[in-house]
């Protein structure tokens, strides 16, 4: 069973079992790597590497297709872009390197829980508290961040479901305007929330 982010997938595989802060770096570090891979054949390998990472979570499809689904039309319209400006092979290596490190960070929201996330972040952003930076408000932004993309995905899917039903999946307004308003609404409230807890500041 999932979490109620519908991010972490409990499980007991050497993905599971790896520090948080590990995961994180490699993260970090697979992100920087995408500059030195610049041939479809590495991006090739960049992507193999990716879903060799998501089979290892053992994560339903299900799991997996929820995550993925937010980033698949943004790149189909990056992939369409780059076939008519720069041609199909640059496409693949942009499209592709995107698609891999997507697919690296849903291994990391798999295979670790949030406050696990937050927890490192909180750690690593300590010695910055001498500049001012309050780290735990740091891992609020974060777990905020992170909460932040399921529900926007279940607005989504809500106002999906009632565009069909008053038949306008044709018009793009009738989806983005009412997405939008509810997105800012969902935000008003949190705000108001970390108001009421004296995180207005």
């Amino acid at each position: 069973m999932t979490s109620t982010l519908g991010l972490y997938h409990p499980g007991d595989s050497l993905l599971h079992r790896a520090p948080a802060g590990l995961k994180l770096a490699a993260l970090v570090a697979a992100g920087v790597a995408t500059i030195w891979v610049r041939t479809p054949a590495a991006v090739a390998a960049y992507l193999v590497l990716a879903l060799v990472g998501l089979v290892a979570t053992h994560a339903p499809v299900r799991s997996v297709a929820r995550q993925l689904r937010p980033v698949a039309l943004f790149a189909v319209v990056i992939a369409v872009f780059q076939v008519l400006v720069n041609g199909p092979e640059r496409a693949f290596v942009v499209v592709g390197l995107l698609v891999g490190l997507v697919l690296l960070a849903t291994v990391v929201t798999l295979t670790t829980r949030t406050t696990a996330l937050v927890d490192v972040v909180v750690r690593a952003a300590a010695p910055l508290r001498r500049l001012g930076v309050d780290p735990e408000r740091l891992g609020l932004l974060l777990a905020l961040g992170i909460r932040a993309v399921p529900v926007v995905v279940g607005l989504a899917s809500d106002v999906r479901d009632a565009q069909r039903a008053r038949g306008l999946t044709s018009r793009p307004s009738a989806f983005a305007v009412p997405l939008i308003v509810r997105s800012l609404r969902h935000a008003d409230r949190v705000g108001e929330a970390l108001a009421a807890r004296g995180l207005d500041d």
